[in-house]
């Protein structure tokens, strides 16, 4: 009678919601895909109207830096090929996800990067100079030359260091946003990832984080359709990168990520609702990266010239911006305006590369600092036995090369 006492109180306490029974086996595999948000088709017709609300003057200056940037990415391509830099990663078929993304978000907006964000630097000011030189990794470097090249980065614009590891960066914007939260912040952090990237354990935990701190976090996944040299048929299952993140209770956008009115609009609003409900966003857009993954890479070798010239006359960001704006009598297109834009954009370059390349490498001396606030004793000790190795053999270094000599 006491054991009977206890349950029946446990059952009567116990407050269940019948819906959320099923009472026959009917597991779920498949659900209705997520569809891509577009206001513009592919040659260059308005089909939403409503969201036709950017600014001329903003659309013109997006497509300014957008051609801008095609023409700085293809002369810093040839320049790793003749040997000038290193190595380059250009963003051929996907400038309107970055641009068009950052356009959408305010100034004091945390932006922490992948490696394919030129866009997103130089619509808030960072030049083709700074960009040469970290490239090159002289002196002038905000970096002193200790990334590899592309790896930009500008506390004063808000954009953290590109980090060559694969998805630092997006734990790193929840925990951005759960500052900005708590904070009581009207700012938030954008990350940039790539489809590959969601496959990263990284990527999870970051969402969960995000979601159950109610961070102030937009992700932003770039489906470009191959991670490297993976197609995303041997990289995910399911309705591409978007379906998972309603699984972690995420509010969700799939947009065409060739569409730059799309891309803003949809931005703009995730950014207005991460704000108002204090709790992150997801967007993915489905676009396709024309170039190869890096000069590290010849992507034909695993998709085809056929494939790739399709995406490129047929679903080019630029051009389909470019027919909207004809279209709409926003611009007023002339060849020696467009030509003259690239090359002055070609002139800044090659002066860039130039002026670079006559410049000093970094300090010897920033070997050791920035490694922590000061420079600690063991540190100051193996830079003191440096110099005076250096000193003692300096005729077998080229140490007029670096700022400031020994």
């Amino acid at each position: 009678m006491k054991h009977f006492m206890r349950f029946s109180k446990i059952s009567n306490a116990f407050k269940e919601v019948p819906s959320q029974y099923v009472y026959q086996i009917d597991p779920i595999k498949n659900f209705e895909p997520i569809k891509q948000f577009r206001v513009i088709d592919l040659e260059g017709n308005l089909i939403a109207k409503e969201y036709n609300n950017i600014p001329k003057e903003t659309l013109n200056q997006i497509f300014d830096l957008m051609i801008s940037i095609e023409e700085m990415d293809n002369l810093l391509y040839m320049s790793q090929r003749q040997g000038k830099i290193s190595f380059y990663m250009t963003s051929f078929g996907e400038t309107a996800t970055t641009v068009g993304t950052t356009a959408a978000l305010q100034p004091q907006d945390f932006i922490f990067p992948q490696y394919r964000e030129q866009g997103s630097f130089m619509w808030r000011g960072f030049t083709i100079e700074q960009i040469v030189n970290q490239c090159i990794g002289n002196h002038l470097d905000g970096g002193k030359g200790r990334q590899m090249p592309v790896h930009y980065g500008s506390k004063d614009l808000n954009i953290v260091t590109v980090s060559s590891p694969l998805t630092t960066q997006v734990p790193q914007a929840s925990g951005a946003g759960y500052g900005f939260r708590v904070n009581g912040e009207n700012k938030i952090a954008a990350t940039w990832f790539g489809e590959g990237a969601a496959s990263e354990g990284d990527f999870h935990s970051a969402m969960n984080f995000a979601q159950t701190l109610k961070c102030q976090t937009l992700f932003l996944c770039r489906n470009n359709h191959y991670a490297i040299s993976t197609p995303t048929d041997d990289q995910f299952r399911g309705d591409t990168i978007a379906g998972k993140a309603p699984a972690y209770g995420m509010r969700t956008l799939k947009i065409d990520g060739n569409d730059l009115l799309a891309v803003y609009n949809g931005v703009k609003y995730a950014r207005e609702q991460i704000i108002k409900n204090k709790e992150p966003f997801f967007i993915e857009f489905i676009t396709y990266r024309i170039g190869d993954h890096s000069t590290s890479d010849h992507s034909v070798l695993y998709r085809s010239q056929e494939e790739i010239d399709s995406w490129k006359s047929g679903n080019n960001p630029i051009n389909r911006l470019g027919l909207f704006l004809k279209k709409q009598g926003l611009r007023q297109f002339n060849d020696d305006h467009d030509n003259q834009i690239r090359k002055d954009v070609r002139n800044r370059v090659i002066a860039a590369l130039k002026h670079g390349s006559e410049q000093q490498s970094p300090s010897i001396q920033d070997l050791f600092t920035d490694v922590y606030d000061e420079v600690l004793p063991h540190l100051q000790e193996q830079y003191t036995e440096l110099r005076q190795h250096l000193t003692k053999y300096k005729d077998q270094y080229p140490i007029n090369k670096f700022k400031g000599g020994l």
